[in-house]
């Protein structure tokens, strides 16, 4: 088996003694899982991978996305990759700065709201952040809203929150809002850092340890958030007029929803789905497509990994094969794509355009 040894061989300056953990597409984007944290050894820090079939995608952080590695000058530094190669590989590495200390200023449009701080999801037993953009008409109409539930609301709205970009949904929803006349509520759920694997796999992982909380998470959306939300923000609440959306293992979860509760969800965005990390997901898929009512947009970028367009195919004809309308089924693969929240962010308009289309 192959292996490769992360060596960081430099620091910023002053960087006081911390620890440095690896994150990424290998164990869901946690952010600071203890058993990917580097051990010490003399004055640099290291750690030991196995080998996968796919390139993998990771960033450094001190435990946290408040404490990414950023470039010098405080912008974002992209996702680094690593393809296994060669045995017994030795790849060294630079951070240039990190996050925290850093003067953040938020992006946010006026527009999006807090609409708590530790909104508790009792089928998970956990408290969560939860954002809400509100469209630029709804403070000046008694008009209602369709509604988007969004994972990963940390990436959604502004750049001093998100470890990777953010996806610009506020600037992009007012820009529609004006030139499309469309205008839709967010609600962007915080991501439980270390628990984000765990709560976006509704089963278990042959490649990875994860607790599928999955079930859990969406139970919570569906029978305590979307209530609250309907209860106190002038929403449409039918299926129709309700989406749920996201990216990677987000997108994973969101086809899981859309699947299971069409009667909920009637619109889903399903960004660079991880179907290759689950094949439970394409047993579900074939028991619950024949869904008539439904629409899904399909996306993801053609430099991701080797299998996830595929598989993103693979599941589409299965779909369509049980049941599930092709006209109702978008799917796309962008040319030079990559697994990060500049591909997800451009395609944003398109998918929701597509999704909230009258025609």
């Amino acid at each position: 088996m192959a292996q490769v040894t992360i060596v960081i061989t430099g620091l910023p300056e002053n960087t006081p003694e911390e620890s440095i953990y690896i994150s990424g597409d290998f164990e869901g984007w946690s952010g600071g899982n203890e058993k990917y944290r580097l051990n010490k050894v003399d004055k640099n820090y290291m750690i030991t991978l196995p080998e996968r079939e796919d390139a993998i995608k990771f960033k450094f952080t001190k435990g946290s996305w408040d404490t990414v590695e950023v470039k010098a000058d405080g912008g974002q530094t992209d996702n680094r990759a690593y393809s296994f190669m060669n045995k017994n590989d030795t790849l060294k590495v630079k951070i240039e700065q990190w996050s925290d200390g850093l003067t953040k200023v938020s992006t946010a449009t006026t527009n999006v709201k807090l609409l708590a701080r530790d909104f508790y999801l009792p089928g998970l037993d956990k408290n969560r952040t939860i954002w809400i953009y509100l469209p630029p008409a709804y403070d000046h109409s008694s008009e209602r809203f369709p509604v988007i539930y969004m994972h990963d609301g940390q990436n959604l709205f502004d750049d001093a929150l998100a470890f990777s970009g953010e996806w610009e949904v506020d600037e992009t929803l007012d820009r529609l809002s004006k030139e499309k006349d469309l205008n839709l509520i967010v609600v962007g759920i915080e991501n439980g850092g270390v628990e984000r694997i765990n709560e976006y796999t509704p089963w278990n992982l042959p490649k990875y340890p994860a607790e599928a909380k999955g079930d859990a998470y969406i139970t919570s959306i569906t029978e305590t958030l979307k209530p609250f939300v309907d209860d106190h923000y002038r929403t449409l609440p039918d299926s129709e007029n309700t989406a749920i959306m996201g990216s990677s293992l987000g997108g994973l979860i969101s086809h899981y929803a859309a699947l299971k509760n069409p009667e909920i969800f009637g619109k889903s965005g399903v960004f660079s789905p991880s179907f290759e990390l689950s094949p439970s997901s394409f047993d579900f898929a074939k028991r619950q497509s024949n869904i008539t009512s439904s629409k899904m947009y399909v996306m993801a970028g053609d430099h991701e990994s080797d299998m996830m367009d595929e598989k993103m195919t693979e599941m589409i004809e299965l779909m369509t094969s049980e049941g599930f309308p092709a006209s109702k089924l978008n799917l796309k693969i962008v040319p030079g794509g990559e697994h990060n929240e500049t591909l997800w962010k451009n395609e944003f308009e398109e998918a929701v355009l597509w999704l909230f289309s009258t025609k």
